[in-house]
């Protein structure tokens, strides 16, 4: 993925919402395959891109902080306090 960091954030962004829809459709819908196969495909990409995250910027969730990054989820600015757009 070659994306600047305020791509990546509105990319985690879709990949979350996305996420969250298909788990919402789910809960009425589950024996749905095809479904299924796009809530896991989003899934992923939201793991990777968190992770991808992570690693060039900050941690934006605590599942995503690695030994080399543990205080800066604490520290960093937020997205939501601007510089990133």
């Amino acid at each position: 993925m070659n994306m600047n960091r305020s791509q990546l954030l509105d990319w985690i962004n879709q990949v979350s919402f996305a996420v969250t829809e298909m788990s919402l459709y789910l809960d009425t819908h589950s024996d749905d395959e095809d479904a299924m196969a796009i809530f896991e495909h989003y899934k992923e990409e939201r793991k990777k891109a968190l992770a991808l995250y992570s690693a060039n910027y900050s941690p934006l969730t605590l599942d995503t902080v690695t030994e080399n990054n543990h205080w800066y989820w604490a520290t960093d600015p937020w997205p939501w306090e601007g510089g990133y757009c």
